[in-house]
């Protein structure tokens, strides 16, 4: 019911910043929780942050936080990933995921909509 296309990736040295954008298709793109997950090769895709429908909540996993920000911009149908301070250890590829507004958040499995995918590579 939803389309996600992300964009932004890029290369950048240690403490450098990314945005990433996760631009939406859909009428109810505000009704979905929105989450960014990242995955380098030979590793388990892991959660990064979510935010709620609205807006009005956020998460994070613990290794990004402070460093990173999600928000969203429902007039825009667009998610944003803004990365700060970035280590050689964010070196993944980011994907954003769209699943209705409820429980499970940060579970991979519970998003049923996904982006292709957008390289970050963090050098050192």
């Amino acid at each position: 019911q939803v389309r996600l296309v992300e964009s932004g990736g890029g290369l950048v040295q240690a403490g450098g910043s990314l945005r990433l954008s996760c631009a939406a298709s859909g009428r109810t793109f505000s009704s979905y929780t929105i989450g960014w997950f990242r995955q380098a090769p030979g590793k388990e895709r892991e959660f990064v942050a979510a935010i709620s429908g609205s807006g009005g909540s956020t998460y994070y996993a613990d290794s990004v936080k402070g460093r990173f920000t999600i928000s969203r911009d429902n007039a825009k149908n667009t998610v944003y990933l803004q990365m700060n301070s970035l280590k050689p250890e964010d070196t993944a590829v980011y994907y954003c995921a769209a699943k209705p507004d409820g429980r499970r958040w940060s579970v991979a499995g519970a998003y049923a909509y996904w982006g292709q995918g957008t390289q970050v590579t963090v050098s050192s």
